[in-house]
């Protein structure tokens, strides 16, 4: 999709951030968050221990941001918003835990993965206690709407998790290919936490399909970033280990670049360390060289920034106000984070 010349806007600063976003939705954020704390209580101590320690990790609460910001700008005056934040929430902390058991993770955010402290079956089950969480929230809000939007969402997050799974360690994997696996594991939540808002709101169609355009391009550019950073940011500044997807062998855009222009012996390289991998010591750091030999990371962000405007351009129907101010400043810090 192309961008009108009137869309354009200078990159991103690198002090862009979440604050306003977060200040702005203050009071009903302290909602949404003492409703997780209590939804993910259960008799079984092992539930709150496990679920309470990936909450307390941390994360920018992004994605139920955008429910309670969508629903605000799009008029919502009522309290059903809270509820359905927090279920996105839910289906997002959720899919972490799967995630990491899936990828072997041993640190998210700067500390010590659920799976890493308890084991994978804890982990998997207690995801799936949170997944249930989530759909009680949305069956209690009483909306088929909704809960048609965020359960679709909830499957599409899983088909791209097993579309990664499909495309792992596979080079041949194409850009189109690419796009499909974060489509699906990543844009798929950030637009249905975007297009409820809409519904909330009782807005027309077209809004409606905005606020999806929006949390879609949004989160496709989100990740893209958060692919790049895999190769380019220190360690604590991206809460992981550096180089992680490198090791578990994960065919990301940069890696598609790097091997799309490399030569035969650059290929070669690819396939025996993310196919076979057959990795040494200094293998992640000539991942790196042929990343800057051949501008991957560069045109990685490129991509993003062309991802985000597309957000930003979503905006458009929506009027002025403190809300849509923020949604566009959200856009600038999830670029951002790329510098």
């Amino acid at each position: 999709m192309a961008l009108p010349a009137s869309a354009s806007k200078p990159l991103a600063k690198p002090q862009a951030s979440l604050d306003t976003l977060a200040n702005l939705l203050k009071a009903d954020l302290e909602q949404v968050n003492r409703l997780i704390v209590e939804r993910m209580q259960s008799p079984v101590v092992l539930i709150p221990q496990l679920a309470g320690h990936i909450v307390a990790a941390g994360g920018k609460r992004l994605r139920p941001m955008l429910t309670l910001a969508a629903s605000r700008m799009c008029g919502y005056g009522g309290e059903r918003h809270i509820a359905l934040a927090a279920s996105v929430e839910f289906i997002h902390t959720a899919t972490l835990l799967h995630d990491d058991v899936v990828d072997a993770s041993g640190l998210r955010r700067g500390l010590a993965t659920a799976n890493a402290v308890w084991g994978n079956k804890p982990s998997v089950l207690v995801g799936d206690f949170l997944f249930s969480r989530a759909f009680e929230l949305m069956v209690q809000d009483g909306s088929l709407r909704i809960l048609q939007i965020l359960s679709h969402a909830a499957a599409v997050i899983a088909e791209g998790e097993v579309l990664q799974l499909v495309t792992a360690n596979d080079t041949s994997t194409n850009e189109a290919d690419y796009l499909d696996v974060i489509g699906s594991k990543t844009a798929a939540l950030f637009a249905a936490a975007s297009w409820i808002g809409a519904v909330l709101g009782g807005r027309p169609t077209e809004e409606e399909e905005a606020l999806d355009a929006f949390g879609r391009n949004l989160g496709i550019a989100f990740q893209l970033v958060d692919d790049m950073l895999d190769y380019s940011a220190r360690e604590a500044e991206l809460g992981k280990s550096i180089g992680d997807d490198f090791r578990d062998g994960k065919i990301t855009l940069p890696v598609v670049l790097a091997y799309r222009a490399g030569s035969e012996t650059e290929r070669a390289f690819w396939r025996r360390t993310l196919e076979e991998q057959e990795q040494g010591e200094t293998d992640f750091a000539h991942a790196i060289e042929l990343f800057h030999r051949h501008g991957s990371l560069r045109l990685t962000a490129e991509r993003a920034r062309h991802y985000a405007e597309l957000a930003r351009f979503a905006l458009t129907p929506f009027g002025d106000c403190a809300e849509k101010r923020a949604l566009d400043e959200a856009v600038d810090f999830c670029i951002a984070r790329g510098h």
